[in-house]
Order: structure tokens, then sequence, then C-alpha cells
């Protein structure tokens, strides 16, 4: 019986767990998400916008080059 009881409860606990944290916390972070993408795109828009009333055509940003390779590091040391 007590076994049965605790089977019962620790099925009530992971379905609190799930339903009342878990899913709730998923929706969140998406909708944070969504809107921090929203605002990124508002600012890039108000940006350009901003350009083009000065003239001023934005440019593509640069893409990263892989740094050079410049041998092998030797560390300094102080000689006495």
């Amino acid at each position: 019986m007590f076994k049965f009881l605790f089977s019962i409860f620790l099925a009530w606990l992971l379905y609190k767990l799930i339903f009342n944290l878990i899913i709730p916390g998923y929706r969140v972070t998406k909708e944070v998400r969504r809107q921090m993408h929203n605002m990124q795109d508002h600012m890039r828009q108000q940006y350009e916008q901003q350009q083009a009333a000065y003239g001023q055509v934005p440019k593509d940003p640069p893409k990263q080059q892989k740094p050079t390779d410049r041998g092998e590091y030797i560390d300094f040391e102080e000689i006495k």
C-alpha cells in the first residue's frame, strides 16, 4: 500500500515539475528569443534608414579572416 501511494506521489510530482516548470520555461525562452530577434531587426532597419538619410550606404560587415600563422611563440626569459 505504501509503495503504491509513493508511486502516485512521484507521478504527481513529476507531472507538476513538467507542466509547471519545464514547459513554461521553454515557452518563455522561446518568446524572449523571438523578441530579441525582432528588436535586432528593428534596430538594423533604423540604422539603415539613418544612414540613408545622411546619404551614406551601409557597408556589408567584413567577413572574419583567419589569423595568419606567425610561427612558433617563444616565451621571453630574462637573462642576468
